[in-house]
């Protein structure tokens, strides 16, 4: 139970990481919290600073969601409860991204993290949902709406390949999860205003 709370703040202490901050910090750029959509994800950053701005930022959201869970793999050992442990220190990595402990609770839309936590536990549905993304991506050219479809279909795949209900329970927050956090960008899809790659 120690190992648990410990993997449990340390997975939300990850997850509150700024990636997109840092990265474009680092690479001398705009704050994207006050431009472009205002958001610290992959996707604001690539209309910022490009590609290599962008795959940096996924990759260390996605990582902050995948590392806690993989340790969490590793270490916890509570029984019949280890599945449902480990989907809690998922959870608390993608709730540390959207409301991070540094930036005063105000974060990203979870979409990457949710990703890494996906990859760490339920390889196939990731790899699944990356076609979906790319699919939805390359007939919508709207990132949002590729992350909203990934989204909904995120349960489907998770529940195809792990049997696992913890995980399933786990995919379906995060679906919702990510959900709320892209209403504004739903309300401006269906209005014909959301920004075109």
């Amino acid at each position: 139970m120690k190992n648990f709370a410990l993997l449990t703040l340390l997975a939300y202490l990850l997850g509150s990481i700024p990636s997109g901050l840092l990265v474009a910090r680092f690479m001398k750029g705009p704050d994207p919290r006050t431009q472009g959509s205002g958001n610290l994800g992959a996707a604001n950053l690539y209309r910022l600073l490009g590609l290599k701005a962008a795959v940096i930022t996924f990759l260390g959201d996605a990582g902050k969601g995948a590392l806690p869970v993989i340790l969490a793999l590793n270490w916890l050992a509570l029984g019949a409860w280890r599945e449902a442990g480990v989907a809690a220190v998922g959870t608390a990595a993608v709730l540390g991204h959207i409301f991070p402990l540094y930036l005063g609770f105000r974060g990203g839309k979870g979409v990457a993290t949710a990703f890494g936590v996906v990859a760490a536990l339920v390889p196939l549905a990731a790899a699944n949902l990356v076609l979906v993304y790319i699919m939805a991506l390359v007939q919508t050219r709207i990132f949002s709406a590729a992350s909203l479809i990934a989204a909904w279909f995120l349960p489907l795949a998770v529940g195809l390949f792990s049997p696992s209900k913890a995980y399933l329970f786990l995919a379906g927050v995060l679906s919702g999860l990510i959900l709320v956090c892209h209403r504004e960008n739903l309300e401006r899809i269906f209005k014909g205003e959301e920004p075109r790659i």
